[in-house]
Formats: C-alpha cells, structure tokens, sequence
C-alpha cells in the first residue's frame, strides 16, 4: 500500500490481495482519522463481498469485477460505504461494502479528511441500525 496526505486528503493505492474493507478500517484507525468521506476510488477485485439493503447475510460476487462507484463515509468508529461492481458483461451489483472485498489489480482511493470532526456510529432504534452521530 502506498499512502499520501496533502492538505485535507489522503491518497491511497492498494495492490492485489489486500482486503479493501479490512485495509481502510485499518488505515482510519492507526492515522487516527475522526471523519472522513471517500471523494473516488477506481480498480478491480476478485471477489466483491457486499450486504444487500436490509439483508444479514453477505454475498459473495465472484470477479474479476471493476470498481465502478465506492461512496461513503469513515470514522474511528466505522465505515459506512457503498459498493458497485460491473463484471465483464457490464452487469452491475451493489451493497454495503465488506471484508472479503480483495483487491484483483489495484485500487486508487481518494478520501476528504475533516479535521476536528468525529463521525461515530451509535444504534438508531427507528432503524435498527448504527447510524452516524456527528460530534
């Protein structure tokens, strides 16, 4: 992994076999890293993992797969992003992003840092989920 902070960015590029979701949990914590929010990310992984909207179980997307849209947001706390992946016919799936996602020939992220801001997740009851709570 190579990584770069210029100003209120961090710029990341991750090389085959790193697990996205795992690498950029990780990253968040030992930078210390209260919020930020994915600006882009292009690449490619073999498989995709996602979590469908409302569902518990994780599918499994075999690659090789091209990153089309990674959205989201990241804190101390969590992250929170979205994943669409296109296979070599062109179709298109999606979910919330997990580990399992491996990096097939790379992936070139850019995040927006918030500097004195924390985004932390806390249990919603009106949805049942960990919801972000700005601080």
């Amino acid at each position: 992994m190579q990584t770069l902070i210029h100003n209120d960015h961090l710029i990341i590029r991750l090389y085959p076999g790193q697990d996205l979701y795992l690498t950029l949990t990780d990253l968040i914590k030992t930078q210390e890293i209260g919020a930020a929010c994915m600006v882009t990310c292009v690449g490619s992984l073999a498989p995709a993992s996602v979590r469908l909207a409302s569902a518990k179980d994780i599918k499994q997307i075999p690659g090789p797969l091209e990153i089309v849209s990674l959205v989201g947001t990241l804190g101390n706390s969590g992250l929170h992003l979205h994943l669409s992946v296109a296979d070599r016919s062109g179709l298109v799936q999606g979910g919330h992003l997990q580990p399992g996602s491996l990096i097939h020939t790379t992936a070139e992220i850019v995040l927006q840092l918030f500097e004195g801001i924390v985004f932390n997740r806390a249990l919603d009851p009106l949805t049942g989920y960990k919801e972000l709570q700005l601080q």
